[in-house]
C-alpha cells in the first residue's frame, strides 16, 4: 500500500525560512532524521521511505503554493495512490503556533494551496494537517507575516512541531485518520 504525504510551501531561497513553508520544513526534518534524500521529479521533489510495510512518498511541490493541485494530482496518478491515502500538511493562521489539527475533509479556509488542490482534484475529501503558525500581525500585514521569517522564540519550537507532525503522519499511514485525530489533535 502506498501513501502520499504532501508538505506545502514555495520553492526558492526567499521563501525557505518562512511560516508559509512549514509543510516543506516538516518534510525536510523528517527526511534528515530518516536519512532519505529528496530528488527532483515532475512538479516537485520527492523522497520515498518504507514504514511498517507501507510505501510512503513525501512530496514538496515545485509548482508554488497556489498551483499545488497539479503536483498532487500528478503524483497520485503516477503512483496509483487513492485519495484516502493522501495527507496534505499546511500552515494555518487561525491556529496558535504549534497547534495541530487533522481533518479528513473541509474547506480551504482561505488557504490558496488547499483551494488549488480541492479545485484540481474536484473534491475537498482529502486528509490534511493544519499547523498553527499564529496570528501575531497587525491589520493588513497578513501577507508579510505569513511570508516572514520565524522569530527566535518560534524557531526554538519548530523541532518539536516537526517531530509531532511526522508522528501524526506516520500514525495516519498505519491506523488511519480517525484514530490519529483522537491522539494528535491538540487543544
Amino acid at each position: 500500500m502506498s501513501y502520499l504525504i504532501v508538505g506545502l510551501g514555495n520553492i526558492g531561497i526567499e521563501y525557505a525560512d518562512t511560516r508559509h513553508n512549514i509543510g516543506f520544513l516538516v518534510l525536510d526534518v523528517w527526511s534528515q532524521a530518516s536519512n532519505i534524500i529528496f530528488e527532483s521529479g515532475r512538479y516537485g521533489s520527492i523522497a520515498e521511505l518504507r514504514y511498517k510495510g507501507r510505501k510512503v512518498i513525501l512530496l514538496k511541490p515545485s509548482t508554488y503554493m497556489n498551483l499545488s493541485g497539479k503536483a498532487v494530482s500528478y503524483w497520485m496518478q503516477k503512483e496509483k495512490i487513492p485519495l484516502e491515502n493522501v495527507l496534505v500538511i499546511v500552515d494555518d493562521l487561525a491556529l496558535p503556533l504549534g497547534t495541530l489539527r487533522m481533518r479528513k475533509q473541509g474547506s480551504d479556509g482561505g488557504h490558496n494551496g488547499l483551494r488549488d488542490i480541492t479545485e484540481t482534484l474536484g473534491t475537498s475529501n482529502f486528509t490534511r494537517i493544519r499547523l498553527g503558525i499564529g496570528d501575531n500581525f497587525s491589520k493588513g500585514r497578513q501577507v508579510d507575516y505569513v511570508l516572514g521569517s520565524w522569530s527566535e522564540q518560534e524557531r526554538k519550537l519548530l523541532p518539536e512541531i516537526c517531530d509531532k507532525t511526522r508522528d501524526a503522519a506516520l500514525s495516519f499511514v498505519t491506523i488511519g485518520p480517525d484514530r490519529t485525530m483522537n491522539f494528535f489533535n491538540t487543544k
